[in-house]
């Protein structure tokens, strides 16, 4: 099936005893035993299944063309899980620039536990240069937060494989319908589903997609059902509703960031735009090569310093300055604010979230802001 059927189909199963045609929320938290003892039908308790989660799980898996998918109650206990997977002592390389959550998460709680570097992964000599015998993760970010560099995907799981190291691909800007990197290799795929997949800023969730059902996936469903990060019912059930509509969605993402990338790379007052999209774009034809779709994300920067970057968001009336992204609503946020001291974003970094408003409105609305530096 193309993606947008399974989109609408790989979710939904008809409720059995009322025949309706969208699965109900099922909210027991503990289910009936057989007479042996057993359960016949497929759930004990509700940390280790759920018929909504198993629903959910399935739409993922085959979005990203997987094996299997395990579901978290956000994308940092998705990251976290990957991380608690691997054996005290495991060297893990990541980008340089890798999402300021994830990377804190390893400085804070596994130092002493795991070894990591974070480096230009399109480097090839820095890369190799930085592989230990101990090992046993990359993690790839691409694009990435925020600063929309891409790695070569296939070329950095070539050199990890040649050396037994595992691949794991942070796809949440790209989303399913921009980016497949278990078909290009990766060995697991991680998404925060609070991003696109969920697509309306109303809930929090996670997801690790596996291409096989190996002794390292049973490790990390061992995790998320002991640890017992799980998203609820409800939200899997609504995270299930809105994964119908992604195809359509991201389609419409792409098309305004598209026009409005183009729009900002020929303000006066606008320094530099990072879309991937664009010709200018030093990795364009890498982003290419192995991307379907460019997405709705892009970041400029502002002429000027921090007065005047945060004079564009002040002034923007359409584009709503929060953190997040992924949502119907533009939102716009100064990155580096938020970061931390050791960020490698530029002050003058504007991160942009394009929504579904007519571009028209967006262009108009980021134009007037823009008059205000």
């Amino acid at each position: 099936m193309k993606i947008e059927t399974l989109a609408i189909h790989a979710a939904n199963h008809i409720d059995a005893t009322t025949s309706a045609v969208i699965q109900p929320i099922v909210l027991a938290t503990t289910f009936e035993r057989d007479e042996d003892g057993g359960y016949s039908k497929g759930y004990s308790y509700s940390r280790a299944g759920n018929p909504n989660r198993l629903a959910l799980e399935n739409v993922l898996a085959k979005l990203e063309g997987g094996a299997d998918a395990a579901a978290f109650s956000s994308g940092n206990a998705a990251g976290m899980t990957v991380f608690q997977s691997l054996k005290p002592g495991t060297h893990i390389i990541g980008p340089d620039d890798m999402y300021h959550g994830l990377r804190n998460q390893l400085k804070a709680l596994f130092a002493g536990i795991l070894d990591f570097d974070f480096i230009d992964l399109n480097d090839e000599a820095v890369l190799l240069s930085h592989i230990k015998s101990n090992t046993g993760l990359i993690w790839i970010e691409t694009p990435s937060n925020p600063l929309l560099k891409i790695t070569d995907i296939k070329k950095v799981v070539a050199i990890g494989h040649e050396r037994g190291i595992k691949v794991a691909c942070d796809n949440t800007f790209a989303s399913p319908l921009g980016q497949q990197p278990l078909s290009l290799g990766a060995d697991l795929v991680m998404h925060s589903t609070t991003k696109y997949l969920g697509g309306h800023s109303d809930l929090t969730g996670g997801a690790l997609i596996t291409p096989k059902k190996d002794e390292w996936w049973e490790r990390i469903q061992q995790i998320q059902q002991m640890g017992g990060a799980i998203p609820a019912p409800a939200d899997c059930y609504w995270l299930t509703r809105s994964i119908k509509t992604l195809p359509y969605r991201m389609r419409g993402h792409e098309h305004n960031a598209g026009l409005l990338a183009l729009f900002l790379e020929n303000h006066p007052n606008v320094e530099q735009v990072l879309y991937p999209g664009l010709p200018s774009h030093s990795q364009h034809e890498l982003a290419k090569e192995q991307m379907l779709s460019f997405g709705g994300m892009l970041s400029f920067l502002v002429k000027g310093g921090v007065a005047e970057t945060e004079r564009v968001i002040n002034a923007t009336k359409l584009f709503t300055s929060a953190t997040s992204l992924g949502g119907v609503e533009s939102l716009i946020e100064r990155r580096a604010a938020i970061e931390g001291p050791d960020t490698k974003t530029p002050q003058n970094l504007l991160r942009v979230s394009v929504g579904l408003e007519h571009i028209d409105d967006l262009i108009e609305d980021i134009s007037a802001a823009l008059d205000k530096v």
